[in-house]
């Protein structure tokens, strides 16, 4: 991508999620889901790798929907410093939890993906590769609760 197109990128970026609390959701979360495509890359392991795809997919599907929850978090309550926004009964609190846990769980989803090309003693091979690839899923699963509970808090609030 050239300059001019990562100032634009960026100009956008500020325009729709601001320079606060809802930028830097949609952002950790961001680089959460490329260190997780990054150890994937590395794998050397082709079945592993193979395995673990779908999850990487399901998990990049992700993206848009957690954008789209920061860009109406954002139209709804604008923010450019690091406060959470004042809401009835407190559910933008609770939207921005939902996005902090889906950017933690994405980020343990990437380690359990880079622990995953180890061996695991006394196991064998093929055990020890589903039980390795039963977490990866399990991380990816909880990260797209998260975003789930996040678009029924928004929902339930007038938005989207």
């Amino acid at each position: 991508m050239g300059f001019l197109s990562e100032h634009r990128a960026q100009r956008r970026d500020e325009k729709q999620l601001g320079l606060g609390v809802w930028r830097r959701a949609h952002d950790r979360f961001r680089r959460g889901l490329d260190r997780f495509h990054q150890v994937l890359e590395q794998i050397q392991d082709a079945d592993l790798q193979a395995a673990a795809v779908p999850a990487a997919n399901e998990l990049a599907d992700l993206l848009p929907r957690v954008r789209a929850l920061c860009t109406a978090a954002q139209a709804m309550a604008p923010t450019n410093d690091q406060d959470i926004p004042g809401s009835e009964g407190g559910w933008l609190n609770d939207l921005h939890r939902e996005l902090s846990r889906a950017g933690n769980d994405m980020a343990q989803a990437a380690e359990a993906l880079a622990l995953a090309r180890f061996r695991t003693p006394g196991v064998g091979p093929e055990t020890a590769r589903a039980q390795r690839l039963e977490a990866v899923r399990r991380r990816a699963e909880a990260v797209g609760g998260h975003i789930v509970r996040g678009e029924a808090l928004v929902q339930e609030h007038g938005a989207v």
